[in-house]
């Protein structure tokens, strides 16, 4: 079963659950897979690892979003929005801790002998597939900007 068959038959599930947060979060999950479904030139089917980047995007939005209903008072919106993220979070890859992260990207600078801020494209193009959405791109470059000052 494809990741999207997997979306659609929990959001069934969902329904017939009356589980409204779960089921608002595929639907809108759903919709993303489909808009960039028919993004471009020719309607085509997404892969798996291209359902699972619009899905991390999605989450991102989510967080983003949390933090800045929580900056402008709304409570209530961002803890929705946390929820929605939890939600999506559970089709997505265990994410690198801090530390796992720390360890792959020195493991990267000591493998290419990269040295200095010059280097950060060569480091981040090597961690790149290891990381395989596994962390966000500003973890990532934040990690290896630290390991090269290091």
């Amino acid at each position: 079963m494809s990741l999207k068959e997997q979306l659609q038959a929990d959001l069934t599930t969902a329904m017939k659950d009356r589980d409204e947060l779960t089921r608002a979060t595929l639907r809108m999950a759903l919709a993303a897979v489909k808009d960039e479904e028919v993004a471009g030139k020719a309607a085509r089917e997404l892969s798996d690892a291209e359902v699972l980047k619009v899905l991390a995007r999605e989450a991102k939005k989510r967080r983003e979003a949390a933090e800045a209903f929580r900056s402008g008072g709304a409570v209530d919106r961002a803890e929705r929005e946390v929820a929605e993220g939890g939600v999506l979070e559970t089709y997505l890859p265990q994410q690198l801790s801090d530390d796992e992260l720390g360890a792959l990207v020195r493991e990267v600078v000591a493998e290419t002998g990269a040295s200095g801020p010059a280097a950060m494209g060569t480091v981040m193009k090597a961690v790149g597939p290891r990381v395989a959405g596994r962390a966000e791109g500003g973890r990532v470059a934040a990690a290896v900007r630290a390991a090269l000052a290091a």
